[in-house]
């Protein structure tokens, strides 16, 4: 630790010293030096040092190594807080702007974790002022400083919902605000020399660089966001900034979305996010143009979905069934044709759908996709009807997708029978295509009928349809039908029988086990029984209680029940009907 005289004799050198023969070790002393009188409360003695004229070379100098310290006092908004707002201004004046830039670029990237927002803020204005200082490395500057800003914001997390973004406990929606206005001299710097018709390398870089902004602010944050067309929020509002910023700088919405050439340089979340926030929040649609078919809209937006879809993010799978959903809703019904499911990014878009129905946790996200799903459908012409409905029924691997899909071929099988909407692929011989992968059991007779319980009571129920419904259809097609369904039915009441046997006896022996043994006993002896490998939803019937298992193996009786007396249902009609062709 040096007294007095010791550090009068350091700055006496280094007003002598020119800037050239100033050493590191000098730099290192001078930051020393500045925030030791900042930690010892001396804020205004600091201040007073730095205006000295006696100092201004040293200053000049060296001044910058001071920024950090300056910033991080100014952000604990102390006494010291306008003697060091003060400080930092002075130096902006005094030193070399490429300096400042690059020892606030330093600030910026090693912030406290703790004081992110409030570092930003108190540095903003001041980085602003230096970087339009700047001449031939202004675009370069400008670039690195948003890039290393928006580095620290994507360490905050983001506000989910409205209550979230008013209270702004971690300060990221005024960062967003402040980051506007920051760009907008720039912006506006772009603007004014391409009105000119005449801008030079370094202006097409600050253009870059300014676009390059845009599409970070896109993927780092607002796909993170959950947005809302309720009036206007803090992420809204910047959302809105950045649409009309990519107006601003003269970029085609509609060639950063739909045309290859464009969307190659720009990473697939950016471009997700961007038709996102154009066709479901509806942000700068009046500048879109109208000369965009929706099937052609749809087919260029599949691409995006399919990308959202594929993420486990909650946010990026709301903003794909959005975009999806809004993207179907425009094109007309029974439109779509068998050519649209041959689109690659349409094949994988359905998979994935599928996969958030089917694997999904989260039961809003699974609602919304059967809700974009069903509406899928209805976008489908009857002949993409019929082939999506085999894919879906030999690839779901789902009873209740293929359940879903069985309620769809009722509903197609009953508009087909209604005046002038007569089609060949849902009467007659098309629709036997369909029967045999609706009439059959996955593993014959030794099918889970619990876990297939879905698909087989709609498989019934279409079937008890077909026969009550009396669809007109050549004699061979209905020989046809009655073979299939009588195979099915066969095998079908072969699986009830040896499933009922099974669950009986386990139920049998439940409750002889409830009467005979002790709860410490009967609790140790369930995991040697069979009935442990028994599962339903997932969850082992062995880490049931007693009385939960109990009411499961009376529920699946119950079940074996509906579904015998489905067929004996079937069998009925099917006699009433014998004689008449369907």
């Amino acid at each position: 630790m040096m007294n007095e005289d010791q550090v009068e004799d350091i700055i006496q050198r280094w007003r002598t010293t020119p800037e050239e023969d100033l050493k590191p070790e000098d730099f290192t002393q001078f930051q020393t030096f500045g925030s030791t009188c900042l930690t010892e409360g001396k804020s205004i003695q600091l201040l007073q040092f730095l205006q000295d004229k006696k100092n201004q070379g040293m200053v000049r100098s060296m001044g910058c190594v001071l920024m950090a310290p300056l910033v991080n006092e100014a952000v604990k908004k102390d006494k010291s807080l306008h003697h060091c707002q003060v400080a930092i201004t002075h130096l902006i004046k005094t030193c070399s702007p490429d300096e400042l830039l690059q020892s606030m670029l330093d600030l910026t990237e090693n912030m406290d974790a703790g004081a992110i927002s409030e570092s930003i803020l108190m540095l903003i204005p001041h980085l602003q002022t230096v970087l339009l200082c700047l001449e031939e490395t202004k675009a370069a500057g400008v670039g690195l400083a948003l890039s290393a800003l928006q580095k620290q914001l994507s360490r905050l997390p983001v506000p989910y919902s409205r209550q979230q973004e008013e209270a702004d406990e971690f300060g990221l929606c005024r960062c967003c605000n402040t980051l506007t206005a920051f760009t907008k001299p720039f912006i506006q710097e772009v603007v004014r020399k391409s009105g000119n018709h005449y801008s030079t390398a370094e202006d097409e870089e600050l253009r870059r660089q300014l676009l390059e902004f845009c599409m970070r602010s896109l993927r780092d944050l607002l796909l993170e966001a959950k947005l809302s067309r309720d009036g206007p929020s803090p992420l809204r509002i910047f959302a809105t900034e950045i649409m009309v910023t990519l107006m601003e700088l003269r970029e085609s919405i509609a060639e950063l979305l739909f045309f290859s050439s464009h969307k190659k340089s720009r990473s697939k979340e950016s471009t997700a996010c961007l038709a996102y926030l154009l066709f479901v929040q509806r942000i700068s649609i009046e500048n879109f143009p109208a000369v965009f078919s929706p099937v052609f809209v749809l087919e260029s937006n599949i691409e995006h979905v399919d990308h959202l879809l594929r993420s486990k993010k909650e946010s990026h799978l709301l903003k794909g069934l959005a975009l999806y959903g809004k993207s179907l809703e425009s094109v007309q019904n029974n439109s779509l044709p068998i050519s649209h499911l041959e689109l690659r990014s349409v094949c994988s878009a359905a998979q994935n759908l599928r996969q958030v129905l089917t694997d999904c946790p989260m039961k809003h996200l699974r609602e919304s996709a059967l809700q974009v799903f069903q509406l899928f459908i209805h976008k489908l012409d009857v002949e993409a009807k019929h082939k999506f409905f085999r894919c879906m029924l030999k690839t779901s691997n789902h009873a209740g997708i293929e359940g879903f899909i069985m309620k769809n071929i009722k509903n197609q099988v009953e508009f087909s029978m209604q005046p002038g909407n007569a089609s060949q692929w849902f009467i007659g011989e098309e629709l036997l295509s369909l029967l045999r992968l609706v009439l059959c059991l996955p593993q014959a007779a030794d099918t889970d009928l619990l876990g297939s319980m879905d698909r087989i009571m709609e498989s019934l129920n279409l079937l008890r349809y077909l026969l009550l419904r009396g669809v007109r259809s050549p004699t061979d097609v209905w020989e046809e039908m009655t073979r299939i369904k009588d195979e099915y039915l066969k095998m079908l009441r072969v699986s009830i029988g040896i499933s009922r046997t099974y669950y009986s006896a386990e139920l049998k022996a439940l409750r002889e086990d409830q009467k005979l043994k002790a709860r410490e006993a009967r609790d140790a002896a369930q995991s040697t029984r069979l009935v442990k490998s028994i599962k339903v939803k997932h969850e082992k019937v062995s880490s049931m209680s007693p009385e939960a298992q109990h009411q499961v193996l009376q529920s699946a009786l119950v079940t074996f029940d509906l579904m015998e007396s489905l067929i004996v249902r079937i069998e009925e009609i099917t006699n009433e009907k014998h004689n008449i062709p369907i």
